[in-house]
């Protein structure tokens, strides 16, 4: 608390909900977001909800934001499954991490049929061929705050923990990397690719080493990269601000539908500016590009350039 409320102290000349506007993520959660929106309240004398996202649903914050990344990154996925006719339903799916990008992603994999059957944490990962059992991944990481080799001690005979090694030997034909950067190697990638991985969704940031993507690039995976998979976490951040503006509330369902509807937005013009730049399916090239002219549109409306 003292760490956020002096973290603040600093801040809150640099932010504000029509300057910048920061939100949460590796350790940072509604606690820590809590503090410091009370101590830039205290400091401006101003009960400005826009300034920060992630927020506690009792002062301002969203419902859905917690789970948007991994619900978004795991909607980018089932949208380029499509483009090749096909879907989650029946698909491995292994999920690195077991935080809130990975547990969300989880969750969202198992509603559109695929079978989670790896997670990790930082000490090593659990391998369960009957799926992932996401409510005791759920008591572990979210409730007890223990480590996920605990999970194995559960589910004996049905799962066992791999302490240290690498998530991405076990065989699948979705990878999640959900954990944290450069986490996912071109070693690694070759072995997906060997073991048959149709799709790779970046729910990290940037958890893909460049070697990697240019081994998913060359094997022709269908490869949605960070800025544009994960960007459900960030779209829900905007619709907090948006509900703070109205100084409205929505509820899970309303907040979880214009989620996917972006999502579904961001996919499409990533395919759509990869195909018109005469390489279709490569979402990285499309990311880049439509990221790109975005910007550079916007700067030159305004004189920029």
């Amino acid at each position: 608390m003292r760490f956020c409320q002096s973290f603040m102290t600093e801040l809150h000349r640099h932010v504000g909900e029509y300057t910048d506007v920061p939100a949460g993520d590796i350790g940072v959660g509604a606690r820590e977001i809590g503090f410091m929106f009370g101590q830039y309240k205290r400091i401006t004398n101003r009960y400005e909800a826009g300034v920060l996202t992630g927020k506690g649903l009792i002062y301002g914050g969203s419902r859905a934001r917690k789970e948007a990344t991994g619900y978004g990154a795991a909607a980018f996925v089932e949208c380029m499954l499509r483009t090749r006719k096909t879907d989650f339903c029946g698909k491995r799916v292994v999920v690195s991490g077991s935080g809130n990008v990975a547990i969300y992603t989880m969750e969202k994999v198992l509603s559109l049929g695929g079978i989670v059957v790896a997670c990790s944490d930082s000490n090593g990962f659990i391998v369960d061929d009957n799926g992932i059992d996401l409510e005791l991944v759920k008591e572990i990481k979210e409730q007890r705050r223990e480590r996920i080799s605990e999970y194995a001690k559960v589910k004996k005979g049905t799962s066992c923990y791999v302490n240290g090694g690498t998530i991405w030997d076990v065989p699948c034909e979705v990878a999640m990397p959900s954990a944290t950067q450069n986490e996912l190697t071109g070693r690694d990638a070759r072995n997906l690719v060997r073991n048959g991985v149709v799709a790779v969704g970046e729910g990290a940031n940037m958890p893909c080493t460049p070697d990697a993507v240019a081994v998913f690039r060359e094997a022709g995976i269908l490869f949605g990269p960070a800025k544009a998979a994960n960007a459900g976490g960030v779209a829900t951040s905007a619709l907090e601000m948006q509900q703070n503006a109205s100084r409205d509330s929505w509820t899970f369902e309303q907040t979880e539908k214009r989620l996917s509807e972006i999502m579904v937005g961001i996919h499409d013009l990533c395919a759509q500016t990869a195909e018109e730049y005469g390489s279709p399916g490569d979402y990285v090239l499309g990311a880049n590009i439509a990221g790109f002219v975005r910007v550079a549109e916007a700067m030159e409306a305004l004189g920029v350039i």
